[in-house]
């Protein structure tokens, strides 16, 4: 009676300083992260649709040009609506990266029902910019606003060949004109043809409102697809990366074994300033390989979280163990992207709570909502 009591004993002790031990972790996590998310059920909020048409300039014939997907959006809020700018793709049926991309615009009073506009608002053209936009597309945008209410979106240009991080500019989201790779200048264009993608700006959140934040005169900008990078600019248009004493391109957030990034780290929304740090949320890829984690699916997107110092924006204070976002409803695990995707781009403050918006599986958009 006594072995078995003392068992019983030493048992719900573990239990107990276990319990704790994640407990402290968890709280330990929540401690600066943005958490409490919760899907609602009106996703997927976004789906391709045919009806759509639009006159290609380079291909010079009607094209249905959200036909096979609509996915990865970015979002602003704009005159007390939210405004995402979605990636749509035209043609089903061939494989991923070898349809044409284009980002197309919609509005929405409450942040769930959006209203999509005609035609995309950038697409590929004859401009001197179609040698990076085109076949492929422009794809994958995140979306910043000015003090003085310009919006700058970086997206991905990819001819097929090689994917660069490019930027446009614009004062109505509805208009855009191009100017060009992110990385077209610096250092003599030394990064000009550099796989580039994913560019996440530093912001600030003030009375309400998301824009654009220098630090040390400068704004700033995580990117990449594998390891995260870092570059700055001092007009949002031109960027320079951030190097070290070797002149070559210095990972500031990379992928960890076991872990749900254990392949890919991608930067997601515009990372945002708190009394913390810079919040960078991400995008983390599982490997497909024994370093994956054992508990996701093999090449499995999940969303996770990570922390910069705000006077050095190179130095990671901490970073989450675990992801707060995963696929699991049937159309996160179904679709273009067969090993289900939380792919987040965009993130706003509306109407007291904070509007999260992803794509799902490569090929529908849906969003996650917080409280304030």
């Amino acid at each position: 009676m006594y072995r078995t009591s003392l068992h019983q004993v030493t048992k719900w002790f573990l239990l107990i300083l276990c319990f704790n031990v994640k407990l402290f972790a968890q709280q330990k996590e929540s401690n600066w992260q943005l958490l409490g998310f919760t899907k609602p059920v009106e996703n997927p909020i976004m789906q391709a649709d045919s009806s759509f048409t639009f006159f290609c300039p380079v291909q010079r014939q009607q094209i249905q040009w959200q036909k096979a997907d609509v996915f990865n959006p970015a979002a602003i809020v704009r005159n007390d609506k939210v405004y995402i700018l979605f990636r749509a793709e035209d043609v089903p049926g061939v494989g991923i990266g070898m349809r044409t991309s284009r980002i197309g615009l919609a509005e929405s009073e409450d942040g769930i029902h959006f209203k999509k506009y005609p035609v995309p608002v950038l697409y590929p053209d004859s401009s001197e910019f179609m040698q990076y936009d085109f076949p492929g597309g422009c794809e994958d945008p995140r979306i910043v606003e000015t003090e003085n209410g310009d919006y700058i979106l970086l997206y991905t240009s990819w001819n097929r060949d090689l994917a660069r991080l490019s930027v446009a500019t614009s004062k109505d989201l509805v208009h855009w004109q191009k100017q060009g790779p992110a990385f077209l200048k610096a250092y003599d264009g030394k990064f000009l043809n550099t796989w580039s993608k994913s560019g996440s700006v530093v912001t600030q959140f003030k009375n309400g409102k998301i824009t654009a934040a220098k630090i040390n005169g400068k704004y700033w900008m995580y990117w990449g697809e594998g390891p995260v990078y870092l570059a700055t600019s001092t007009d949002l248009i031109n960027w320079t990366p951030v190097v070290d004493h070797k002149k070559e391109l210095l990972p500031v957030l990379q992928s960890r074994k076991n872990k749900f990034d254990s392949q890919v780290v991608e930067p997601g929304p515009p990372a945002i300033i708190t009394n913390k740090g810079i919040v960078l949320m991400y995008n983390g890829k599982n490997a497909e390989s024994d370093d994956a984690d054992p508990s996701l699916p093999k090449a499995t997107y999940c969303a996770g979280q990570a922390l910069f110092d705000v006077n050095d924006p190179s130095a990671l204070i901490d970073r989450c163990d675990y992801y707060f976002m995963k696929p699991d409803l049937p159309h996160e695990i179904k679709g273009q992207y067969k090993a289900g995707t939380t792919f987040i781009e965009g993130l706003v403050f509306f109407k007291a709570k904070w509007f999260l918006y992803y794509g799902t599986a490569d090929s529908m958009v849906g969003v996650t909502v917080k409280n304030d």
